[in-house]
């Protein structure tokens, strides 16, 4: 009788399926990603004011907020290798249009097509990651390495090329990237049935926004908190430190954001799966929470740069924890609606946390400000060890 080969087992195989998900995303976010870049910068280039800048930054994830259940059906009628590949083809339509269009209403459209392809890839993403208990946070550790590649290396060349030659002329280079990530798209599995643990889409298995958890309230606040309060503050801090090289500057920062992830995620996934991803994200989340405070405190000190990348070194390490625990919570046919409900909360504070920065970091005292949040934050963390139901958790 012949044995199964070890390269086909379901962990290795879900391995490979993580791994093709994560480069079929770290091809294609970089188009995202630049735009926080250069249109704050280039606004007049694109034909925008500053309002209009923020507007359709946010757009893609007020979309996201709305359509995650909708994708959440798509992904258990089609599966990830139809959704990703139509998502990849939808993002060389927004790289090419981000070339070649000017004017808000023009941009809108583009960006509202980003926010759910982001969604369909994000959440096939997850789903491969959890789809076998087995080695699961490691697999998210590896996946978010893989993801957080592309940015890390576009954001230094996007700066380099914008000054050199032109804003628009990196989104020519970012569509030949994306066009690199539908070879990979095509290997993930043709559709649910070939997923792991995956189930055709019925009304138990729908996401439901309903009264949030204790994980749906610390997605919330980690993203309010560090997607939202302290990249906006630490961007800010690199252009007055270096006014003459503020795209330079704002670049570096950003890519050394990604950089951090890329090194660090794998090793937080081990972690997760030594000491378990719930105690690591309750002592990560503390530890994040103290650095936070400090970060707040320095008032343009050296040791405010030390806390700026402590944080960014422990939310690196967190970043693959949330995707087990749910799984792990929400087994069967609720895992994938749950997985897109804390992504939609996720989304739902990093898209307000760049408001309440602009509105609240002129006036309100950083010490105040970041330490509030990161009260808030360990509050949120410490909740999550005491779910009262699986469905609150």
């Amino acid at each position: 009788m012949l044995l199964p080969s070890p390269a086909s087992s379901p962990a290795r195989l879900a391995d490979r399926h993580a791994r093709d998900a994560a480069a079929t995303l770290g091809l294609t976010l970089p188009t995202d990603v630049v735009l926080y870049l250069l249109l704050p910068l280039y606004a007049d280039r694109f034909g925008l004011t500053l309002p209009e800048v923020g507007l359709l930054l946010a757009a893609n994830r007020l979309v996201r907020i709305a359509g995650y259940g909708w994708i959440s059906r798509l992904h258990a009628r089609h599966g990830p290798r139809r959704m990703c590949s139509a998502a990849a083809l939808a993002t060389l339509a927004c790289a090419l249009g981000a070339g070649l269009l000017s004017g808000f209403w023009a941009l809108l459209p583009l960006r509202l097509l980003w926010g759910l392809s982001y969604a369909a890839m994000n959440l096939s993403l997850q789903a491969l990651v959890t789809a076998q208990a087995e080695g699961a946070a490691q697999r998210s550790g590896r996946a978010q390495a893989i993801v957080a590649a592309g940015p890390m290396l576009a954001l230094p060349l996007a700066a380099v090329l914008a000054a050199a030659w032109s804003p628009r002329a990196v989104f020519g280079v970012l569509a030949v990237c994306t066009l690199l990530a539908l070879p990979f798209a095509r290997r993930l599995p043709p559709g649910p049935a070939a997923e792991p643990g995956a189930v055709p889409s019925t009304p138990t298995s729908r996401m439901r926004l309903r009264r949030p958890g204790s994980l749906d309230m610390w997605s919330f606040v980690e993203g309010l908190a560090l997607d939202g309060l302290f990249i906006i503050g630490l961007t800010v801090l690199g252009q007055q430190a270096l006014p003459e090289g503020a795209v330079f500057a704002a670049g570096l920062l950003m890519a050394a954001r990604y950089l951090s992830e890329m090194l660090l995620s794998p090793t937080g996934g081990h972690l997760a799966e030594r000491w378990g991803a719930e105690r690591m994200l309750v002592a990560l989340s503390l530890l994040t929470a103290a650095a936070l405070t400090a970060f707040g405190a320095g008032g343009g000190s050296l040791s405010m740069w030390a806390c700026a990348a402590a944080v960014v070194v422990l939310r690196a390490l967190q970043l693959p924890l949330l995707a087990p625990i749910v799984a792990q919570r929400n087994p069967g046919p609720g895992r994938v609606p749950a997985l897109a409900a804390r992504l939609a909360w996720r989304d739902i504070g990093a898209g307000l946390g760049p408001m309440l920065a602009g509105l609240l970091l002129p006036v309100a005292p950083p010490w105040l400000l970041y330490g509030t949040a990161a009260v808030a934050l360990g509050a949120a963390a410490v909740a999550c060890r005491r779910p009262k139901a699986p469905e609150e958790s």
